[in-house]
């Protein structure tokens, strides 16, 4: 890789695409609306495991049981605290799981990775709980990698999935060398981050200069007019119910991306605490992309490269220390900074957080 290339990737914060084969998914998922009572759970996951089954764990202090239900049907009963393995359940686009209390409101899960052919980082925003115990809807917002290897049979996923409208979060450039492939029927917009910005023009030589480079960015995000633009406009969306479901998406789907998600959970009152760990989690889904294009490098230039791949926590942390810096506090970011007022604020609570 010459260093032209390596600067475009860089700009790009990591321009990487590869592609991960998926089962073939069938039913769509069913929408679902708020919660009338408390979710007495603090904590529940849904995962997909290779062979086609799930686990299912959750933890809901002081209920004596929890039935466990999907496509209507009861496949799973505990208590308090649960961890089972469910098989046998017909192929799906997304496998939906209601968790139903004795007492309390049912919560709502789905495995957070959407399996795509041509995406790698495609997964929902939601399923997270806040710090006052609501939970963050799941099927309502989604973050992507690069949309320009979706096949056939993932645009037709995604228009089952209900994705209404796709905010491109990179710039002008990657835009022309990958232009998206969206569902038909999607509205496609354009929420530059970067544009204009001079903090990704050129590759650093060192290792120390890279991961300035990745914490300069950071920053960028938060007070950068351009960015400030975007997410502002990113959030105006998501306050609008008709625009869901919606996805942002940049290349890696991990710092713009990232930087997004991690504004919009914080916003709803997500602990920092998971904010972090759903960040880092494109360490895990780009782990065979990043290794991949490490292995192509000489040792010294993957050394100084890795950074540019990587989400780390200080990346992350250099953008929350810049809310605080530039405007004292978050939800004075989100109204000073991104333009959403009062009203647009409670319309995004009222659509995405529920119990």
């Amino acid at each position: 890789m010459n260093k032209l290339t390596l600067a475009g990737a860089a700009l790009a914060l990591t321009a990487v695409s590869v592609s991960l084969t998926a089962p073939a998914a069938l039913a769509a998922p069913a929408r679902h609306t708020a919660a009338t009572s408390r979710i007495p759970f603090t904590a529940a996951t849904v995962t997909a495991n290779d062979d086609g089954s799930y686990r299912v764990v959750w933890t809901a202090p002081g209920v004596r049981s929890v039935t466990v239900r999907a496509n209507g049907h009861v496949v799973a009963r505990g208590g308090a605290r649960g961890d089972v393995t469910v098989r046998g359940l017909a192929a799906a686009d997304r496998q939906w799981f209601d968790l139903v209390p004795a007492r309390g409101g049912a919560l709502r899960l789905a495995d957070r990775l959407v399996k795509l052919d041509g995406a790698v980082n495609f997964r929902d925003a939601g399923g997270y709980r806040t710090a006052d115990g609501h939970w963050v809807k799941m099927g309502e917002i989604y973050r992507s990698d690069a949309l320009d290897k979706l096949t056939a049979a993932d645009l037709a996923k995604l228009k089952r999935l209900g994705i209404r409208v796709d905010y491109d979060l990179r710039t002008a450039s990657e835009r022309t060398a990958a232009p998206d492939r969206v569902p038909s029927g999607a509205r496609y917009v354009v929420a530059d981050v970067l544009a204009g910005s001079s903090t990704m023009t050129s590759m650093p030589t060192t290792e120390a200069a890279a991961v300035r480079m990745m914490v300069d960015g950071e920053k960028f995000m938060v007070s950068g007019d351009t960015a400030r633009a975007a997410y502002g406009t990113v959030f105006a969306g998501v306050a609008d119910p008709s625009r869901h479901a919606l996805l942002y998406h940049c290349t890696a789907g991990k710092d713009r991306t990232g930087w997004s998600s991690a504004a919009l959970l914080t916003a709803l009152g997500v602990p920092r605490s998971t904010v972090m760990a759903d960040y880092l989690a494109s360490n895990t889904y780009r782990a065979a992309a990043n290794a991949a294009t490490l292995a192509a490098m000489p040792p010294a230039q993957a050394k100084v490269y890795k950074p540019l791949l990587d989400v780390r926590p200080e990346y992350l942390n250099s953008g929350f220390q810049e809310v605080s810096t530039e405007y004292g506090s978050f939800n004075s970011y989100v109204r000073d900074g991104l333009g959403i007022d009062a009203k647009e604020f409670r319309q995004i609570k009222k659509d995405l957080l529920v119990g």
